[in-house]
Parts: C-alpha cells; sequence; structure tokens
C-alpha cells in the first residue's frame, strides 16, 4: 500500500468517483441497522471525496443473496443511517448497473451522493465477470477501494473494475489497514508476540508459518492448543483435536525450536463435562485432566504465563481467543489477554474476527494501537499472501 496510490493522490473535483465500501452490516427482522461500525469507519474518506468536490458512487455487499434481488439484504437501511451521519442527502439506486443508475449518474452534481443497491445481487460479481466490472466501470472516472473486509476478494467491484477504470486508489480506511498490518510483519518492534487463537490448527497453520519467521514468541491457545498438546504427549480428554493434524504440529512446534521461537502453550486448563455455558467445570492440570472431560479456556497459572510475556512486548498482533470467551464460565483466558494488553505499552494489532469481539467484550477497544475490520482479510494478509483488492490499486510512479 505504501507503493500504492491512495486518494491523497487524487483531485476529485468535478469527477464521478466509484467507491467500494464494506457496508455488510447486521440487520435485525424489521431491517434495522444494529451496528453501525462498518459504516461509521468509511466517514473520513467519504468526507474527504465530497468535500473535494467529487460526485461520490458508493457500491457494497451485504450478505450473501443466492438468486438475484432479495429484500432481506438491501441496502436501502444505509441510505439514511449515513445521511445523518454525513449531513446531506444520500440517494439510493433500484441497482448497481443499468439505464436508471446511468441516468442518476449524470445528473449528479459535485458533492452529491448515491447508493448503488447490493453488488452481490448480480452473479458477475462474485465471479468477477468482466461484462458486470465494465458495466460497473462505465460510470466512473475514478475507482477508490475502501473496503479491506474483502479486499482478499478477486470480485468485480473490488479487482475487476480496475481493468477498465483508472486511476485506482486506496482510500483512508484501507490505507490505515496496510499501513498498520504491513508496517508490525514489516518493521516489527522486538521482543514482538504474536497470539494465535480460535479452535482449529487447519485454519492458522499459514499464520503460524509466516510469523514463524518473525516473531519472538508464539502464544497459542483456544481449541487447536489442545491438538499441539496431544503432539507433545500430553493428556487432552476429550478436548478438540484435529487428529491428522497432530503430525503438523509435531512440525510447527520442531521449526519453532530451530527458530528459537518461544512457542508456549497451556500448562493448566478450565475443562467442562459437555460444550455448554452452564456445563459443570473446573480448573485441572496435565496431572488431573479428566478423561471424559474437554477443555474450554486456559487457567490461571496459564493466564499468568501468558500476560506476563504481554507485559513485557513491545509488539503483539492477536489473532483467535483463548477458549469459548462467548460463555462467561469459559471467558476468563481471553478477557486477561484483553485486559492486560490495554494496560501494555505494546503496539497492539488485532487481526480481525473473534479477536476483535473478544476486545470489544472487554470493554477495552479504544485502548488497542489498531483494530482490524477485515476477518478474512486480516487472516490471510497475516499469512503473507497478496490480497486481490490491493495488488489492483494504481503504483506510484517512483
Amino acid at each position: 500500500m505504501l507503493e500504492k496510490l491512495s486518494i491523497r493522490d487524487i483531485d476529485f473535483k468535478g469527477k464521478r468517483v466509484f467507491c467500494r465500501v464494506d457496508f455488510n452490516v447486521p440487520l435485525n427482522d424489521k431491517g434495522q441497522i444494529t451496528d453501525d461500525t462498518r459504516i461509521m469507519a468509511t466517514l473520513p474518506t467519504v468526507r474527504h471525496i465530497i468535500n473535494n468536490g467529487g460526485k461520490l458512487i458508493l457500491a457494497s455487499h451485504l450478505g450473501r443473496p443466492k438468486n438475484g434481488p432479495e429484500a432481506k439484504f438491501s441496502l436501502a437501511p444505509v441510505a439514511p443511517c449515513l445521511a445523518q451521519y454525513i449531513g446531506r442527502p444520500v440517494k439510493m439506486a433500484p441497482d448497481c448497473i443499468g439505464p436508471d443508475v446511468a441516468r442518476m449518474v449524470g445528473q449528479m452534481k459535485e458533492g452529491e451522493i448515491l447508493l448503488l443497491e447490493n453488488v452481490r445481487f448480480h452473479a458477475g460479481e462474485t465471479k468477477n465477470d468482466a461484462g458486470f466490472a465494465k458495466a460497473l466501470a462505465e460510470n466512473a472516472d475514478i475507482y477508490v477501494n475502501n473496503a479491506f473486509g474483502t479486499a482478499h476478494r478477486a470480485h468485480a467491484s473490488t479487482e475487476g473494475m480496475t481493468h477498465y477504470l483508472q486511476p485506482a486508489v486506496g482510500g483512508f480506511l484501507l490505507e490505515k489497514e496496510i499501513k498498520y498490518l504491513g508496517q508490525a510483519l514489516a518493521y516489527p518492534d522486538h521482543p514482538f508476540v504474536a497470539i494465535v487463537g480460535g479452535a482449529k490448527v487447519s485454519d492458522k497453520i499459514a499464520v503460524i508459518e509466516n510469523m514463524m519467521a518473525k516473531v519472538d514468541t508464539l502464544v497459542i491457545g483456544g481449541g487447536m492448543a489442545y491438538t499441539f498438546l496431544k503432539a507433545k504427549g500430553r493428556p487432552v480428554g476429550k478436548s478438540l483435536v484435529e487428529e491428522e493434524r497432530i503430525d503438523l504440529a509435531k512440525r510447527l512446534l520442531q521449526q519453532a525450536e530451530e527458530a528459537g521461537v518461544t512457542l508456549l502453550l497451556p500448562q493448566d486448563h478450565v475443562v467442562a463435562a459437555e460444550f455448554s455455558p452452564d456445563a459443570q467445570h473446573k480448573i485441572c492440570s496435565d496431572a488431573d485432566f479428566p478423561a471424559d472431560w474437554m477443555a474450554l479456556d486456559i487457567g490461571p497459572a496459564t493466564i499468568a504465563t501468558y500476560t506476563g510475556v504481554l507485559r513485557n512486548a513491545r509488539m503483539v498482533i492477536w489473532n483467535g481467543p483463548m477458549g469459548v470467551f462467548e460463555f462467561d464460565a469459559f471467558a476468563r483466558g481471553t478477557m486477561a489477554m484483553a485486559e492486560v494488553l490495554a494496560e501494555s505499552p505494546a503496539r497492539s494489532i488485532i487481526g480481525g474476527g473473534d479477536s476483535v469481539a473478544a476486545v470489544k467484550k472487554a470493554g477495552v477497544e479504544s485502548k488497542m494501537t489498531h483494530i482490524s475490520t477485515g476477518g478474512g482479510a486480516s487472516l490471510e494478509f497475516l499469512e503473507g499472501k497478496i490480497l486481490p483488492g490491493v495488488a489492483a490499486l494504481t503504483d506510484k510512479q517512483t
């Protein structure tokens, strides 16, 4: 992103600006928005374009419509919400391409905003169909991508359009994401700690392998820890274990040792008789791990070890919880990590998905250096993959 054009580099006056945003917001049964975080995150980019005389055409997906338009996936509820925040009208288009949209764009004045209907109402969006991408591009002079959450998808509105519409530049939100995640991986402060959690090793293999070459300490939690523990011959009862990944876990443990990376695993556990929020539970060590119980959180000794590492870190990237934090009885490990990280002087980057929900549950989101808005995109970036939506942007001339 540091080598791609951003909206700072562009004169928008009088130009038709197609801006891909992430308005994939949750709606209740009445079609009301229940969390407007993603809308709020776009406001700096929206204001910059309209305040500089652009005719702003906003595009997004919402949900996963299967067969064309569905009322429950309409972006119509977003228009009045955005208008309220921005302090000017937001017109709602009946579609994202076609003669009606072309007419509405043609009537736009500088500083006006038009919200297109859900791009996924057309099958060509997710198929990155060239004809659909070209039809989207025909209504604009400049392309802006501000949707980091979909930057890992090569879809028509995130990648395909850039073949027909230049310049293609990054918005403030995309720029911020790449800056924090990219600089963290390219120029880390040491000690550098990665916290990797979640249910399955298979979901995080590439993250662990990519981080192995960069971090000083790798902290493993969540269900995935028990595949590693079983690989080390430790008792795990009926905890979640990916039997087919045990050899992989052994290989990753060996890689960490060879790379001189400290890889930490739980030393005690909060175990439960069943997977439920009110299950009978207790703390145990390896020595007294019940054969027919399952681990659903890390125990107090592990919390002490893990948080001690965080207190001494200068940079921390966190992707995935320590336990089943959705159940209060098994949230302590994850909450403790969030609370200690919030008080730490370390640069703290929360890498999307459940980690974001955990930090919000702990009420410490404002104390983190950066909270990523992209779940899958954050994960793929941490894996070291190139994001199609970023790669497609126009290069800066050196």
